[in-house]
């Protein structure tokens, strides 16, 4: 019998698709350190080890890129991440009535005494959502990060 993630997670599957939109990083005071744009593309697979792949592509406007990939699985209620960047989970807010809010926890490898919280929230049509990381160090404010971003495909399984 094949887990269907749709299932556990529905507001999180229906966020599968290609979505593009820009990361600004503030730093503990306020200030813009960091700009650029994404791609990324959220799959929910049908089958495989991992119930759900999300593949981030991001260019700066010198013209440098990157590309991260991160594959989760469900347990216990959370979708749990466990990359060469990141360990961590992500669940639906149950207190949201709205069906609006996915929380995050994730701590970066190499960077043990820093953890991140992260918001998700998307519009009722699924098609904008916005999200906010707090990265926290030794129980201060290190930076935060914000998020725009525009679903622009419905279907991240066909994409390579």
């Amino acid at each position: 019998m094949t887990f269907d993630l749709r299932a556990h997670m529905p507001l999180l599957t229906r966020q599968e698709g290609v979505w593009e939109g820009v990361y600004r990083y503030y730093d503990a005071d306020g200030n813009k350190i960091d700009e650029h744009r994404s791609r990324l593309v959220c799959r929910v697979p049908d089958s495989g080890p991992h119930h759900y792949h999300q593949s981030n592509e991001y260019t700066w406007p010198d013209g440098r890129q990157e590309t991260r990939e991160f594959k989760g699985s469900f347990r216990d209620g959370k979708l749990w991440f466990d990359s060469e960047l990141i360990e961590g989970w992500a669940a639906e807010e149950p207190l949201d009535e709205h069906r609006r809010t996915l929380l995050l926890y994730w701590v970066r490898r190499g960077e043990p005494d820093t953890y991140l919280y992260e918001m998700i929230q998307v519009d009722d049509a699924c098609r904008q959502r916005t999200r906010v990381w707090q990265w926290i160090r030794g129980g201060a404010t290190r930076m935060r990060t914000l998020i725009d971003e525009v679903k622009v495909a419905d279907d991240g399984r066909s994409v390579a």
